[in-house]
């Protein structure tokens, strides 16, 4: 039995010398045992030490750059099979060259999913840390977090580019991340008492989440799902949320019942002169409040006639990411709001499933009224046609001058056609990144629609898989 003692939990340079030096000997994965140096095991006083790297025959072959893109991931995962793992993989490559392309096999599978984990993971280190100030002398804020994995010195340049200008500490149980406003450094892990407990700031967190928070989409499931209760004690405003999620109905009536608030006569009047003049002759809109109103009384083409009302884009005004849409449904027609019927809630599972908080995104649509017909007393979805896919884009320009995103997703065709004035076929053109003349980046994918209309489940599986991936995709170019 080789028994292998790596220096640290993550020490991967440490686990690549010495799994390179055994694959050249021929020390099969079921005659290594890895562990990490402090550990008892079972073989304690029967283990030869770690073949040095220069101890290794010549002739070693030569690893997939997709291997060495995946077991620094792998790596940082909790489970202790993390290192067999990899190993069985790399003893395993040289026979089978694409083994890391075969997504059913077991192996691959296992190590793909510790790789998206301790993706999670790090997202969530990104989302959930609140840093308190600790010291008012020296302008320094510490933050105590337990990520589900150990991504803390993964995830360090990005609490150093967005916090630049701020002295921090994050301490986490496994490390300790530490900012002096020109390099990082890391230190051993702490203890929640090493952190401070309470102060002025976090009433800010409780009033912003408080007013930020909209009972009308509340789905307790889904936002337990982005934010699981194992982060809530670190939350200054996790606090609130049983109050919030009780009060969640009423606020909701409350809010039907009420009148909806009319835009001012400024706007109204911009808006209808916008939406009558050619695209050429009408204002630009300068304020997400005049798209709305001029939506609402666009006649560039006659689908305003047969729909309840027009549906503007939602999110924020300065959001990263703007995802298009075909056209309003049968319920958005009726709501007045974006994606919020079946396909909306096909939406917001994958966008969970991403990583990608909804929240942080605008969503509209490349037509902003609903096409249909009538069959007895349903309204049957109409695709619209080049013609008005065109009348309505200046009101999609508008939107998208205004939010001015960094990522620009095409859901389906009509959406792409709309996003980039041509025929951007899907099946062509998903899973990359295109450039839009506005230096925005493009993706093109599937409109949720379309997997509800998969009739085989495992097309419907790898479709859902492939959508999946291309707002991940999104989401790290916006990021």
């Amino acid at each position: 039995m080789q028994v292998v003692r790596l220096a640290y939990e993550t020490d991967f340079d440490g686990w690549r010398r010495a799994a390179r030096a055994m694959r050249a000997r021929g020390v099969a994965p079921e005659s290594a045992l890895w562990t990490v140096d402090g550990q008892a095991t079972l073989f304690d006083g029967a283990d030869e030490p770690a073949p040095p790297l220069e101890a290794a025959p010549a002739g070693a072959f030569r690893v997939p750059k997709t291997f060495m893109d995946l077991a620094p991931r792998v790596i940082l995962h909790r489970s202790d099979e993390r290192f067999a793992l990899l190993y069985r993989l790399l003893w395993r490559l040289q026979d089978e060259p694409d083994l890391l392309h075969i997504a059913s096999d077991a192996d691959v599978a296992r190590a793909h999913h510790f790789a998206r984990e301790v993706g999670r993971a790090a997202h969530k280190m990104k989302a959930f840390v609140r840093f308190r100030l600790a010291s008012e002398e020296d302008d320094a804020y510490v933050a105590w977090f337990e990520p589900a994995h150990r991504v803390a010195e993964a995830t360090a340049p990005f609490f150093a580019r967005r916090f630049a200008n701020m002295r921090f500490s994050i301490l986490t149980p496994d490390t300790c991340v530490h900012w002096d406003l020109a390099e990082l450094s890391f230190t051993p892990g702490a203890d929640p008492a090493d952190a401070p407990s309470e102060d002025a700031l976090e009433e800010y967190w409780r009033t912003y989440y408080a007013s930020i928070f909209n009972p009308a989409r509340l789905k307790v499931g889904a936002m337990q799902k982005e934010m699981p209760k194992r982060y809530w004690r670190n939350l200054p405003e996790a606090a609130l949320i049983p109050e919030l999620i009780a009060q969640a109905q009423g606020r909701t009536d409350t809010m039907v019942r009420q009148a909806p608030t009319e835009p001012s006569r400024r706007v109204v009047k911009a808006a209808v002169r916008n939406s009558r003049d050619a695209p050429w002759e009408g204002q630009a809109p300068t304020s997400l409040a005049e798209v709305a109103a001029g939506v609402d009384h666009c006649r560039r083409c006659d689908l305003w006639r047969d729909a309840t009302q027009g549906v503007p884009g939602e999110g924020p005004g300065k959001a990263k990411l703007l995802f298009v849409g075909e056209q309003p449904g049968d319920q958005e027609d009726l709501a007045g709001t974006p994606f919020v019927g079946p396909a909306g809630q096909m939406f917001d599972r994958a966008l969970a499933e991403a990583g990608v908080p909804r929240t942080e995104t605008y969503v509209t649509n490349a037509v902003k009224h609903f096409k249909h017909e009538l069959r007895g007393k349903r309204r049957i979805h109409k695709t619209p046609d080049a013609g008005e896919v065109t009348a309505c884009r200046w009101w999609l320009d508008a939107e998208r001058r205004i939010v001015r995103p960094r990522v620009v997703v095409s859901l389906g065709a009509t959406a792409a056609l709309a996003v980039f004035g041509k025929a951007t076929p899907v099946g062509k053109f998903r899973g990359q990144a295109l450039q839009l003349p506005d230096q925005a980046q493009g993706v093109v994918t599937y409109h949720p629609s379309y997997l509800l209309r998969v009739p085989d489940e495992a097309a419907k599986a790898k479709a859902w898989a492939m959508f999946v991936a291309d707002l991940k995709l999104a989401w790290s170019l916006a990021a």
